[in-house]
Protein backbone atom coordinates (compact mmCIF):
# COMPACT_ATOMS: atom_id res chain seq x y z
CA UNK A 1 0.00 0.00 0.00
CA UNK A 2 2.94 2.27 1.19
CA UNK A 3 4.53 1.64 -2.05
CA UNK A 4 1.66 2.66 -4.31
CA UNK A 5 0.81 5.73 -2.47
CA UNK A 6 4.34 6.96 -3.05
CA UNK A 7 4.44 6.04 -6.75
CA UNK A 8 4.25 8.97 -9.18
CA UNK A 9 2.32 6.52 -11.34
CA UNK A 10 -0.85 6.36 -9.57
CA UNK A 11 -2.83 9.40 -8.70
CA UNK A 12 -5.47 7.67 -6.40
CA UNK A 13 -5.28 4.30 -4.20
CA UNK A 14 -8.26 2.67 -3.03
CA UNK A 15 -7.93 -0.19 -0.59
CA UNK A 16 -10.16 -2.76 0.59
CA UNK A 17 -9.76 -4.39 3.97
CA UNK A 18 -11.63 -7.40 5.79
CA UNK A 19 -10.33 -5.22 8.81
CA UNK A 20 -8.69 -1.88 9.54
CA UNK A 21 -5.07 -1.83 10.17
CA UNK A 22 -3.77 -0.62 13.41
CA UNK A 23 -1.66 2.02 11.37
CA UNK A 24 -1.90 3.87 8.57
CA UNK A 25 -0.54 7.06 7.59
CA UNK A 26 -3.08 9.62 6.19
CA UNK A 27 -2.73 10.67 2.22
CA UNK A 28 -5.01 12.72 0.16
CA UNK A 29 -4.18 9.80 -2.27
CA UNK A 30 -5.84 7.14 0.01
CA UNK A 31 -8.92 5.84 0.52
CA UNK A 32 -9.69 2.81 2.92
CA UNK A 33 -12.68 0.92 2.03
CA UNK A 34 -13.62 -1.61 5.25
CA UNK A 35 -15.46 -4.78 3.59
CA UNK A 36 -16.74 -7.75 3.62
CA UNK A 37 -15.21 -9.81 0.73
CA UNK A 38 -18.43 -12.12 0.45
CA UNK A 39 -20.35 -8.99 -0.62
CA UNK A 40 -18.51 -7.12 -2.34
CA UNK A 41 -20.21 -3.17 -2.62
CA UNK A 42 -22.04 -2.98 -5.85
CA UNK A 43 -20.44 0.06 -6.37
CA UNK A 44 -16.33 -1.00 -6.98
CA UNK A 45 -14.10 1.59 -7.03
CA UNK A 46 -12.85 2.17 -10.84
CA UNK A 47 -9.29 1.78 -11.24
CA UNK A 48 -6.51 0.73 -14.26
CA UNK A 49 -4.26 -1.18 -12.27
CA UNK A 50 -5.44 -4.06 -9.20
CA UNK A 51 -3.41 -5.69 -6.85
CA UNK A 52 -4.51 -8.30 -4.82
CA UNK A 53 -2.93 -9.84 -1.57
CA UNK A 54 -5.80 -12.08 0.11
CA UNK A 55 -4.45 -14.32 2.13
CA UNK A 56 -4.68 -17.03 5.28
CA UNK A 57 -4.10 -20.46 6.35
CA UNK A 58 -6.39 -23.15 7.09
CA UNK A 59 -5.61 -23.21 10.71
CA UNK A 60 -6.78 -18.96 10.86
CA UNK A 61 -9.83 -19.96 8.75
CA UNK A 62 -10.64 -22.66 10.52
CA UNK A 63 -11.58 -24.91 7.57
CA UNK A 64 -10.67 -26.25 4.65
CA UNK A 65 -13.70 -24.62 2.73
CA UNK A 66 -13.34 -21.37 4.61
CA UNK A 67 -9.49 -21.52 3.23
CA UNK A 68 -10.84 -21.82 -0.26
CA UNK A 69 -13.03 -19.39 0.39
CA UNK A 70 -10.97 -16.85 0.94
CA UNK A 71 -7.61 -17.88 -1.26
CA UNK A 72 -9.96 -18.27 -4.11
CA UNK A 73 -13.18 -17.41 -4.20
CA UNK A 74 -12.69 -14.11 -2.62
CA UNK A 75 -9.30 -13.22 -5.23
CA UNK A 76 -11.54 -14.55 -8.16
CA UNK A 77 -14.85 -12.39 -7.16
CA UNK A 78 -12.38 -9.19 -6.16
CA UNK A 79 -10.97 -9.59 -9.26
CA UNK A 80 -14.25 -10.15 -11.33
CA UNK A 81 -15.73 -6.92 -9.75
CA UNK A 82 -12.57 -4.52 -10.54
CA UNK A 83 -12.72 -6.00 -14.33
CA UNK A 84 -16.45 -4.79 -14.52
CA UNK A 85 -15.36 -1.51 -13.29
CA UNK A 86 -12.78 -1.05 -16.26
CA UNK A 87 -10.09 -1.93 -14.70
CA UNK A 88 -7.30 -3.54 -17.55
CA UNK A 89 -4.11 -4.90 -15.69
CA UNK A 90 -4.05 -7.00 -12.73
CA UNK A 91 -1.45 -8.18 -10.13
CA UNK A 92 -2.26 -10.91 -7.54
CA UNK A 93 0.41 -12.95 -4.96
CA UNK A 94 -0.45 -16.57 -5.30
CA UNK A 95 2.47 -18.76 -3.87
CA UNK A 96 5.42 -20.93 -4.59
CA UNK A 97 3.67 -24.26 -5.83
CA UNK A 98 0.67 -23.42 -6.84
CA UNK A 99 -0.89 -25.80 -9.34
CA UNK A 100 -4.45 -27.26 -10.26
CA UNK A 101 -3.53 -30.96 -9.88
CA UNK A 102 -1.39 -30.69 -6.58
CA UNK A 103 -2.39 -33.43 -4.57
CA UNK A 104 -1.40 -30.59 -1.64
CA UNK A 105 -4.83 -28.58 -0.89
CA UNK A 106 -3.02 -25.04 -0.40
CA UNK A 107 -0.74 -25.06 -3.82
CA UNK A 108 -3.95 -26.50 -5.56
CA UNK A 109 -6.49 -23.51 -3.88
CA UNK A 110 -3.62 -20.86 -5.35
CA UNK A 111 -3.66 -22.65 -8.64
CA UNK A 112 -7.33 -22.94 -9.18
CA UNK A 113 -7.42 -19.34 -8.44
CA UNK A 114 -4.71 -18.54 -11.07
CA UNK A 115 -6.25 -19.98 -13.61
CA UNK A 116 -9.71 -18.47 -12.71
CA UNK A 117 -8.03 -15.18 -12.84
CA UNK A 118 -6.11 -15.68 -15.79
CA UNK A 119 -9.89 -16.28 -17.54
CA UNK A 120 -11.38 -12.97 -16.41
CA UNK A 121 -10.33 -10.84 -19.43
CA UNK A 122 -7.49 -8.64 -18.03
CA UNK A 123 -5.09 -7.64 -20.42
CA UNK A 124 -2.45 -8.13 -18.10
CA UNK A 125 -1.95 -10.65 -15.67
CA UNK A 126 1.06 -10.39 -13.27
CA UNK A 127 1.11 -13.68 -10.79
CA UNK A 128 3.64 -13.51 -7.83
CA UNK A 129 4.27 -16.73 -6.69
CA UNK A 130 6.75 -15.84 -3.45
CA UNK A 131 8.18 -18.66 -0.98
CA UNK A 132 7.64 -18.54 2.98
CA UNK A 133 6.13 -14.39 3.70
CA UNK A 134 8.06 -12.50 6.36
CA UNK A 135 6.64 -9.75 7.72
CA UNK A 136 4.84 -8.24 10.06
CA UNK A 137 1.33 -9.03 10.41
CA UNK A 138 0.38 -7.54 13.50
CA UNK A 139 1.16 -4.09 11.91
CA UNK A 140 -1.33 -5.42 9.16
CA UNK A 141 -4.35 -6.01 12.31
CA UNK A 142 -3.76 -10.59 11.52
CA UNK A 143 -3.07 -12.46 13.72
CA UNK A 144 1.09 -13.93 14.01
CA UNK A 145 1.61 -17.28 11.74
CA UNK A 146 3.63 -20.02 13.64
CA UNK A 147 5.15 -21.03 10.70
CA UNK A 148 6.28 -17.73 9.71
CA UNK A 149 7.63 -16.60 13.15
CA UNK A 150 9.93 -20.47 13.39
CA UNK A 151 11.16 -19.43 9.89
CA UNK A 152 11.89 -15.66 10.92
CA UNK A 153 13.87 -17.02 13.66
CA UNK A 154 16.03 -20.24 11.72
CA UNK A 155 15.75 -19.92 8.37
CA UNK A 156 16.34 -16.02 7.98
CA UNK A 157 19.57 -15.65 9.77
CA UNK A 158 20.96 -19.06 7.31
CA UNK A 159 19.02 -17.48 4.33
CA UNK A 160 21.99 -16.54 2.38
CA UNK A 161 22.82 -20.62 1.92
CA UNK A 162 19.65 -21.81 1.15
CA UNK A 163 18.65 -21.47 -2.76
CA UNK A 164 16.83 -18.23 -3.55
CA UNK A 165 13.99 -20.11 -5.33
CA UNK A 166 12.94 -21.75 -1.57
CA UNK A 167 14.35 -19.24 1.06
CA UNK A 168 11.66 -17.39 3.02
CA UNK A 169 10.92 -13.80 1.07
CA UNK A 170 10.23 -10.73 2.83
CA UNK A 171 6.50 -9.39 2.11
CA UNK A 172 8.42 -6.25 1.07
CA UNK A 173 10.44 -7.61 -1.74
CA UNK A 174 7.52 -9.47 -2.75
CA UNK A 175 5.26 -5.88 -3.57
CA UNK A 176 8.05 -3.83 -4.36
CA UNK A 177 8.75 -6.54 -7.30
CA UNK A 178 4.85 -6.92 -8.46
CA UNK A 179 4.72 -3.12 -8.69
CA UNK A 180 7.34 -3.06 -10.98
CA UNK A 181 6.58 -5.77 -13.04
CA UNK A 182 2.85 -3.87 -13.07
CA UNK A 183 4.66 -0.93 -14.25
CA UNK A 184 6.50 -2.55 -16.87
CA UNK A 185 3.80 -4.88 -17.74
CA UNK A 186 3.10 -5.94 -21.51
CA UNK A 187 -0.39 -7.94 -22.67
CA UNK A 188 -0.84 -11.23 -21.84
CA UNK A 189 0.38 -13.34 -18.05
CA UNK A 190 3.54 -12.90 -16.62
CA UNK A 191 4.67 -14.93 -13.98
CA UNK A 192 7.07 -14.00 -11.00
CA UNK A 193 8.89 -16.74 -9.12
CA UNK A 194 9.99 -15.92 -5.67
CA UNK A 195 13.62 -16.63 -6.41
CA UNK A 196 13.52 -14.01 -9.36
CA UNK A 197 11.84 -11.63 -7.41
CA UNK A 198 14.92 -11.74 -4.57
CA UNK A 199 17.37 -11.47 -7.39
CA UNK A 200 15.56 -8.60 -8.87
CA UNK A 201 17.15 -4.90 -8.79
CA UNK A 202 16.14 -3.25 -5.60
CA UNK A 203 15.15 -6.33 -4.26
CA UNK A 204 17.16 -6.28 -0.97
CA UNK A 205 15.58 -2.39 0.03
CA UNK A 206 13.11 -2.20 2.67
CA UNK A 207 9.78 -0.13 2.49
CA UNK A 208 8.27 0.81 5.43
CA UNK A 209 4.34 0.14 5.39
Amino acid sequence: MSLLVASKHYHSVHVLVRRMPTDIKADPKLTIHQVDFARLPAAFPAVDDVFIALGTTIKVAGSQAAFRQVDCDFVVNVARAARGAGAIRLGVVSALGADPTSGVLYNRVKGEMEIAVMQLGYETVVIAQPSLLLGDRAALGQPPRSSEIWATRLLAPLGWIMPKGVRPIPATTVASALLAAMLDAKPGVRVLKSGAMQSSPGSETTFAG
